[in-house]
């Protein structure tokens, strides 16, 4: 019994869902990708600039960047508070070969184990 309570509650950790999410979008599977997202998931651009809303726009926005076969992203570094998730992530959107690294922040906030608000800080952001 403890077990799986253990194993339901592990499902449902943000940072399960943030490294999910992680390896569909360095698979560039789409379909996997936006399966992590809530089906009303909002994105914001810091400093909590609403930049699209509901999955559908969500998956919008990454159909043509998954066509890179160089995308690639990791987390530098990541902390779970609660229910949101901190990486510091930093993403070659043509491979390490091709382009130069981005560096962001991103804080993904997770509601029954699906990412809900996704909150982008970038360089150079206000």
């Amino acid at each position: 019994m403890l077990a799986a309570a253990s194993a339901a509650r592990e499902a449902l950790s943000p940072a399960i869902a943030a490294e999910r999410q992680l390896a569909a979008y360095n698979a560039r599977d789409l379909d996997a990708f936006a399966a992590c997202f809530a089906e009303d998931v909002e994105v914001y651009d810091f400093p909590g600039v609403l930049s699209l809303k509901g999955r559908e726009a969500f998956r919008a926005r990454y159909v043509e960047r998954f066509k890179s076969e160089g995308l690639h992203a990791l987390a530098v570094h990541r902390a779970v508070i609660g229910d949101r998730v901190i990486d510091h992530e930093r993403v070659w959107l043509d491979g390490p070969a091709k382009s130069d690294p981005i560096d962001l922040v991103v804080i993904y906030t997770v509601r029954d184990g699906l990412i809900a608000r996704v909150d982008f800080i970038r360089e150079g952001s206000a």
